[in-house]
């Protein structure tokens, strides 16, 4: 039997292998230079990326299916914002697993394949904590698990898209 809602559930696997990429990625460098050919270790780092994508994509489905009934105990403002950061990470996974992929060639597009694609996975580790942070700020900050307790009002921080946190001389970025 599946979670309700899954959302929760799905978000944890993008950033484990958000985490884990950049430490694949290295260690295949490092199986090479003790002679283990890089195309054959490459070839994790760039399964990695396709778990990260895939787990991405499944995280922003999960995500806008369940918008709806979480629209209804918190604003739009923070939505969107959480939106907008996992959509990013999910196409900067989506990137990665192409660079990662360019790094199977051989020769230089290969080596500048693994280059770039070690770069992107280390920008995933930003990306992955922004996302991450306003998932955690809609749940603990604004409310949104409520919209699947049965019964429990929302708050009335939970109705605001932040504007009460302007007017103490705060920023939501602040914090």
């Amino acid at each position: 039997m599946l979670p309700d809602p899954i959302h929760p559930s799905i978000v944890h696997f993008p950033i484990v292998f958000s985490v884990l990429l950049p430490l694949m990625a290295l260690g295949a460098f490092l199986a090479a230079r003790r002679g283990t050919p890089i195309r054959t270790v490459w070839l994790g780092v760039v399964g990695g990326a396709a778990l990260l994508a895939g787990s991405s994509w499944l995280a922003v489905e999960t995500g806008e299916q369940q918008e709806e009934r979480v629209e209804d105990v918190i604003s739009e403002a923070p939505l969107d914002t959480h939106q907008d950061r996992a959509t990013f990470f999910l196409y900067l996974a989506a990137g990665t697993l192409v660079l990662s992929g360019a790094g199977l060639a051989r020769g230089k597009v290969g080596r500048a394949g693994r280059v770039a694609g070690t770069v992107a996975a280390l920008a995933l580790l930003p990306a992955g904590y922004l996302v991450g942070h306003s998932g955690g700020e809609l749940v603990y900050k604004y409310g949104a698990a409520q919209a699947y307790t049965s019964g429990a009002p929302a708050s009335t921080e939970s109705r605001r898209s932040g504007d009460g946190d302007r007017a103490n001389g705060q920023d939501r970025d602040d914090r």
